[in-house]
């Protein structure tokens, strides 16, 4: 039997968890932080500056407005609408900032070879992990499903603010992306409000914009994927950068002694069986490193190394199911193993 109890009670635990942020006291200028459930997770906001709170109410207004136009749940959302009319040939205009989405998660899909895609909402839904009534759908119906997960099914014309879903029955799901971009946009609030040192936490999704106010790095600890304590098994410092992780211990439920995880393989309708169990992408843009967390834990070790060590100024922490730790040749000498569990092996040349 399920224990949809457990597996919400665990997985929002997780998500709050998912980043440990460590934070050197000082006086000057003055520091904000404001918390708040948005978006699924829960937000946190830590803001150094002569106006915080202003910058802080922008963002956490923006994002609530975020969340009414991108959320598959909401009926008359536009996500929603272009959701409702897949198949009818009919174009949806959308607002300029959810094409945007849509390119960037088009373009993510691509680059990955549809690992991430955007149309993988039927079978989102079919599980039902991110409800309180999970399931195992039986495989005759993931299959029937499938035939519906295709991101070069969703068109776009940009020019009109425009786009469509080609077959019905279709569903974009912007939960692999959305949370990303949120963060950028949090940045992009902060710089317009005159604050030079902040950052951001959207359940796991860090934005930091500069450094602390002392001028050293923001030390962001990657959760340790098996102990849902905040225990964490390394140390990151990154200066305006973004850290984004996906792992198997965010959302999931058990059933058999089985974990069942919100990540679906969008080629198998299944939650990804890659032997990833976390991976957290390092780089400039938010949303995509969203996306890339997303990719990269569905392609696996190999795939996703070669991936990530392909684009420029995007590095990665790898953490695989027989507890190995990998990084990004970027990262070497900058990550800092500090697992106290005796679990885990950090790998540092493969």
């Amino acid at each position: 039997m399920i224990n949809g109890d457990l597996m919400k009670k665990t997985s929002v635990f997780c998500v709050v968890l998912l980043f440990c942020i460590f934070l050197v006291s000082c006086s000057t200028p003055p520091n904000f932080e404001k918390q708040y459930f948005a978006m699924g997770t829960v937000i946190t906001q830590n803001i150094y500056g002569t106006d915080p709170q202003k910058a802080a109410d922008e963002v956490f207004s923006k994002i609530q407005q975020l969340e009414s136009v991108l959320t598959i749940n909401k009926a008359g959302s536009q996500i929603d609408t272009l959701n409702s009319n897949a198949g009818n040939g009919k174009w949806i205009p959308l607002d300029k900032e959810i094409i945007y989405i849509l390119e960037t998660a088009q373009k993510y899909a691509a680059l990955s070879n549809g690992a991430f895609d955007p149309t993988v909402g039927p079978l989102v839904k079919a599980w039902g992990i991110f409800t309180d009534h999970p399931r195992i759908p039986p495989q005759t119906e993931i299959k029937r499903l499938l035939k519906l997960v295709n991101y070069k099914d969703l068109l776009l014309d940009v020019p009109n603010l425009s786009a469509r879903l080609t077959k019905k029955g279709q569903i974009v799901d912007l939960g692999g992306i959305a949370k990303g971009y949120a963060g950028d946009v949090a940045k992009d609030i902060y710089i317009k409000d005159g604050i030079k040192s902040a950052f951001i936490n959207l359940g796991g999704n860090v934005v930091a914009l500069g450094s602390k106010p002392d001028g050293s790095p923001w030390k962001v600890g990657i959760q340790n994927p098996r102990q849902p304590d905040g225990k964490y098994l390394g140390i990151v410092p990154i200066r305006n950068q973004t850290v984004v992780t996906s792992g198997d211990y965010e959302r999931y439920f058990e059933r058999n002694g089985v974990r069942y995880h919100h990540i679906i393989d969008p080629k198998t309708g299944a939650p990804s069986k890659s032997g990833l169990i976390s991976t957290s992408i390092i780089t400039d843009v938010s949303i995509n490193a969203d996306a890339l967390s997303t990719a990269t834990f569905v392609l696996g070790l190999e795939k996703a190394m070669a991936l990530v060590e392909s684009l420029p100024g995007v590095e990665a922490i790898f953490i695989t199911s027989d507890k190995k730790i990998y990084t990004t040749k970027g990262l070497q000498g900058v990550f800092t193993f500090t697992d106290t569990s005796g679990e885990f092996t950090y790998v540092e040349k493969r």
